[in-house]
């Protein structure tokens, strides 16, 4: 039997794109979670390995999406061929429980941490760039202009939080926040 794991780091990411691959690729049963890669703990992917059973194949879409780690991926997969498990990464190919197929998904692995060790230093140097300027804001921005938060607080003389709420788009618990921020003024 084929089982497919899909994984996203974050939840506004979409897993679509992965589960339609393992779908195409033929995987009868698909885990998928938004769960950090970083976090060892990932229930889904804890449970599609206690499904595996000797002769079945488990695909993963890409290296990145399995292992946090070279040291991690190879562990895994030992593990998996002691079982008599297939592995599947579908942008490599099917890894073979061989001298030669260990190497490449040893080589690969390497690969794929150091591509995730360097947007990890990437990011990490243009924030600190970024922090450099006078102007920086850590966080999204504020979703709405004082001005409209301060029109939303002198609404609520005469209105409630929901109506204030279904007037403005303003959530009652920003409200609250900018209210209180206001009496600390």
């Amino acid at each position: 039997m084929k089982f497919g794991y899909a994984r996203v780091s974050t939840i506004g990411q979409d897993l679509q794109a992965q589960t339609e691959a393992l779908q195409r690729e033929g995987c009868e049963k698909i885990y998928s979670e938004k769960f950090t890669g970083t976090k060892a703990d990932r229930p889904e992917f804890q449970a599609v390995l206690n499904a595996l059973k000797a002769g079945d194949t488990l695909v993963v879409t890409k290296l990145d999406r399995f292992a946090r780690s070279t040291s991690e991926a190879l562990t895994i997969v030992k593990q998996l061929f002691e079982r008599s498990v297939k592995v599947h990464v579908l942008n490599m190919g099917l890894i073979e429980n061989t001298p030669t197929g260990r190497l490449i998904f040893t080589i690969m692995s390497g690969f794929a941490e150091f591509e995730r060790d360097l947007i990890v230093e990437r990011t990490q140097e243009g924030k600190a760039i970024a922090k450099q300027r006078e102007d920086f804001r850590e966080g999204r921005p504020p979703k709405f202009t004082k001005r409209q938060i301060t029109h939303a607080l002198t609404l609520l003389d005469n209105y409630s939080y929901k109506q204030v709420e279904d007037m403005t788009g303003i959530s009652k618990s920003t409200l609250i926040r900018a209210k209180r921020k206001q009496a600390d003024q």
